[in-house]
């Protein structure tokens, strides 16, 4: 089963080892000083530089727009899958997950949006999806709000300290196990 890790910032070496990933997008704050973990070569490695916030217009903050989420989905498009994508933010509570749920329906476009959601909020009680990255992954991904409307319904995830990474399966094992029996 491929599967994307989603960590704060201060466990991506931690998850590339135990995970054995080799592929990682990090979603921070343009000029965050951190340390690619030594495992994830930096061909790569695809650092977008953006804060967590939902609107343009915030002084020197820099707001998720749609170049950062084509870059999402071109990096999800060329990962392998023969070892895990991960994926951090500065507590990996909200860009990250989003990004996750933008990598998974890229790839595996067939899915419904409400179990791909109902599983990040399974394997999370703390994310809360940046609605912005989600609204323009709706778009460019043309879920026609499915994927916004499927966010909205798992809720604000509950408070986080930043310490609680988490594994998100790109399809429902059930649903795969299921297409599989049907085409035996």
């Amino acid at each position: 089963m491929t599967f994307i890790v989603v960590s704060p910032l201060s466990r991506i070496a931690e998850m590339a080892v135990r995970h054995k990933a080799r592929d990682m997008i990090s979603l921070i704050a343009k000029n965050q000083a951190f340390h690619r973990p030594g495992v994830i070569a930096v061909e790569r490695h695809l650092t977008l530089g953006m804060n967590d916030i939902v609107f343009k217009g915030t002084g020197d903050l820099v707001a998720p727009d749609e170049t950062h989420v084509r870059g999402i989905i071109d990096f999800a498009a060329s990962w392998q899958q023969e070892t895990p994508l991960l994926i951090h933010c500065w507590m990996g509570v909200s860009r990250s997950p989003a990004a996750a749920l933008i990598a998974a329906l890229s790839l595996a476009p067939d899915q419904s949006d409400e179990t791909l959601a109902r599983r990040l909020r399974a394997a999370s009680p703390f994310a809360t999806p940046n609605a912005r990255l989600i609204e323009i992954g709706d778009a460019l991904l043309g879920r026609s709000g499915r994927l916004v409307a499927a966010v909205r319904a798992i809720g604000r995830g509950a408070d986080a300290d930043g310490n609680a990474p988490f594994v998100l399966a790109i399809r429902d094992a059930l649903a795969v196990d299921a297409a599989a029996s049907r085409s035996i």
